[in-house]
């Protein structure tokens, strides 16, 4: 019965439209033609309906309809994609597209979508849930993109786009007011310094709001956000065939805690008389349900997770030089991220986390594109970059033993480079062959060490200073090499349709551990690797009314890095956990995307996604650490792979007192999941959710200013997001954000 209602929605589709069709021929002389879409995917300036792979776009006016502050906020809404945090951990990204992504909340673990932003990829899954303000578009790429984009991406790639400076006086302001004591203010200023030669821009952007989850210690919310952010942007354009533009970014994050939620069966061991709340999982062998107040406990730590972050993007660009238009991209970036967690998340003392963590990326990437003949087309260029973190953790663990503490130091060095072509061989004039290859070298030294503490007081510390009474220490050094490629055929039938294909291999490398228990969980672990199969079609038909892209593929996805927690007993007779990271799986993930839209009439624009995915395991025996067996996990889905995704959405446009009213309203589905727990236990399944948001808004005829009323999660629907279960009594879960909704206010000059 599970897929019974995908399926009827699929025939209802089917019928809706065939009759949307016929209402968008009969109305074809009333209606204005599709927006045209230009993207950088293929890192060059195209439209998306001319780009051979499956894209999903969404623009800098849709982020701004609904509030969306970071990348986090656009869960649910592009189907067989997946954006969501670690629980304990809300900086840290868990991205995945089409099955393939990274669920572990250290860097050490790399990534498999690379968040790449103004031509710059973002190293470190921990600070790559992006403050989204300013921005052009994103665009979010499916499949690996290891030709174009590097190792690390055999999931996809998001591709973000900030608005650059115009030379030409002008701006734009926004106040935001909502509940949850929510303000969001922003503002970006366009000014020319000389005029056609030096462009500035500077913006600025302030969001904070109260937590939605209640402590039950002192009654006080958890998980404010208050976050401070800035860009400047000198544009120097001497002649017309140079260009360069430096962008400097500032962000400074000041939130509560991380919060989570303990869903362990209760006990009075765990909850304090009179001070629990409502558990989320009545048992370990029942999936948990959101409750509908969100309550957790905090009664140790600190209410602080501050985020510091840095960067600096050079970009120039040679036009029509005797070796082509060469691009030219420098980066440093570096952040500080430093928090606590309630780790037992009761109102008593068991458990708590300290995190200290600092990191910095250099890179270059150098590139150029020239034609050697009318048919032939070819990039080629270089890529470097080297990185740098260091992490300290502490974990104090007094209701384990009086005054034990665990510390987890880690630190890594990382450096890649990779050559790169991509070449467009046009065989006809319809008909065009695209190819491409990327060398890739990457070298990773890890340091990681885990210290013992028992304090002679008997009360646990996150900073001792005494000498440990256990130690773990190791060391890793190695080096990986891969050649991976791409080679496809697109076929454009017509002006307005276009057929393509391709085969793509995407290449992770291997690495190390840095939180272990025994030294011999420190690695390496070995590359993995993902052969993707493609073909689609992208169409506007309909004279331009409709516009359907189709995608179906199909991976071989190879030696997967999985994380997995064990125990393990020592020679003294003592059991302790394991933590590694290992090559034991494949799988075989299939599926297909279709996406519409469509204006019936010059006011109103309809829009829908729809995605299957058939991800599981092709062989994968990990064992359990609860029962030290072997656990068949053949035929299992991966983690954070729902069936059926699907979004829709409706705007529209019509005159009202010498102005204009906008309504948007937008749905987006997504199946149940498994998300955080390797062995798919019911705790870890994250139920199907309905979310729908919708936006109101008037602007006058000058178009100078507007005002709006939104909300997101208009129903108020209670979900989990993620449940992470480990050895013993613990089973941790995350809640989606309660209904959110305000009035923005905007200006522009």
């Amino acid at each position: 019965m599970k897929n019974s209602l995908p399926m009827l929605y699929g025939f209802r589709g089917a019928s809706t439209a065939a009759m949307l069709a016929g209402v968008l021929a009969a109305n074809a002389v009333l209606a204005q033609q599709l927006e045209e879409v230009m993207v950088t995917a293929q890192k060059r300036t195209e439209s998306m309906q001319d780009v051979p792979i499956a894209i999903a776009t969404v623009t800098g006016d849709s982020l701004e309809t609904f509030n969306v502050v970071n990348l986090e906020q656009l869960r649910g809404s592009i189907p067989n994609v997946q954006i969501n945090h670690f629980g304990n951990a809300p900086n840290t990204a868990v991205f995945s597209i089409r099955g393939i992504g990274v669920i572990e909340p250290d860097p050490y673990a790399g990534n498999t979508v690379s968040i790449v932003m103004d031509g710059v990829p973002q190293y470190f899954n921990q600070v790559a849930l992006l403050d989204l303000f300013d921005i052009q578009r994103v665009e979010v790429l499916k499949g690996p993109q290891g030709t174009l984009f590097g190792a690390n991406s055999t999931g996809g790639v998001i591709n973000i786009a900030t608005e650059q400076p115009t030379g030409e006086f002008g701006g734009k302001a926004r106040l935001t007011l909502g509940n949850w004591n929510r303000i969001d203010s922003s503002i970006a200023a366009d000014f020319p310094i000389i005029e056609n030669v030096l462009a500035g821009k500077v913006t600025f952007m302030q969001h904070s709001r109260d937590g939605w989850i209640r402590n039950i210690v002192d009654g006080k919310d958890m998980g404010s956000r208050n976050v401070t952010a800035g860009r400047g942007y000198l544009k120097w354009t001497p002649t017309d065939d140079f260009d360069a533009t430096l962008i400097a970014e500032v962000v400074r994050g000041r939130d509560g805690s991380p919060v989570i939620a303990n869903g362990a069966v209760p006990t009075d061991r765990l909850y304090i008389p009179n001070l629990g709340y409502e558990r989320p999982c009545s048992d370990q062998q029942s999936a948990c349900e959101a409750p509908d107040k969100y309550r957790s406990a905090n009664d140790s730590t600190p209410d602080m997770n501050d985020l510091d972050s840095y960067s600096g993007t050079l970009t120039m660009n040679w036009f029509n030089t005797a070796i082509g238009d060469v691009v030219s991209i420098s980066n440093y970036k570096q952040y500080a991220l430093e928090n606590y967690t309630d780790q037992d998340a009761s109102a008593d003392w068991i458990m708590d986390v300290y995190r200290d963590t600092e990191g910095w990326q250099l890179s270059q990437e150098l590139r150029t594109t020239f034609n050697p003949s009318d048919r032939l087309e070819m990039m080629i260029g270089g890529f470097f970059m080297q990185t740098n973190y260091e992490q300290f953790q502490s974990v104090r663990l007094q209701g384990v033993v009086p005054g034990l503490t665990q510390t987890y130091p880690q630190e890594q060095d990382n450096w890649s480079a990779s050559v790169f072509m991509q070449n467009y061989l046009d065989l006809t004039d319809s008909l065009v062959l695209q190819f491409g290859l990327r060398y890739s070298v990457e070298e990773t030294e890890m340091d990681a060490s885990t210290y013992n503490y028992v304090s002679p007081d008997g009360i646990a510390q996150w900073f001792p200073d005494f000498n440990p009474q256990g130690a773990v220490e190791a060391e890793g050094d190695d080096t990986w090499e891969n050649l991976g490629g791409k080679i496809g055929l697109d076929w454009a039938v017509n002006e307005d349709l276009m057929l393509y294909g391709y085969y793509a291999r995407g290449f992770k490398s291997g690495g190390f551990v840095g939180r272990i228990g025994i030294p011999e969980d420190i690695g390496p672990f070995d590359p993995e690797t993902v052969d993707t199969f493609e073909v689609g079609m992208k169409g506007d038909f309909l004279d331009g009314l409709l516009r359907a892209n189709l995608a179906l593929f199909y991976n071989d996805y190879k030696d997967m890095q999985l994380a997995q927690i064990y125990n393990v007993d020592r020679p003294d007779g003592i059991r302790i956990q394991g933590n590694s990271i290992v090559n034991a799986a494949g799988s075989t993930i299939s599926g297909l995307e279709l996406d519409l839209t469509a204006i019936p009439t010059d006011q109103l624009t309809l829009r829908a996604s729809f995605a299957y995915l058939d991800a599981e395991y092709d062989d994968f025996e990990p064992i359990d650490p609860a029962t030290q067996l072997r656990v068949d996990m053949s035929g299992q889905p991966l983690q954070n792979s729902p069936e059926w995704t699907a979004s829709a959405s409706a705007r529209y446009d019509i005159p009202v007192a010498s102005g204009l009213a906008t309504a948007v309203l937008e749905y987006s589905y997504t199946d149940e999941k498994y998300l955080t727990n390797l062995f798919n236990r019911p705790r870890s399944l994250v139920q199907e959710t309905h979310l729908v948001n919708a936006s109101l808004q008037w602007a006058p005829d000058s178009d100078e200013w507007s005002v709006s009323v939104w909300a997101r999660n208009l129903l108020d629907e209670r979900y989990i997001t993620s449940g992470f279960e480990t050895t013993g009594f613990q089973g941790f879960v995350s809640y989606a954000p309660p209904r959110e909704a305000g009035v923005s206010f905007n200006y522009r000059w």
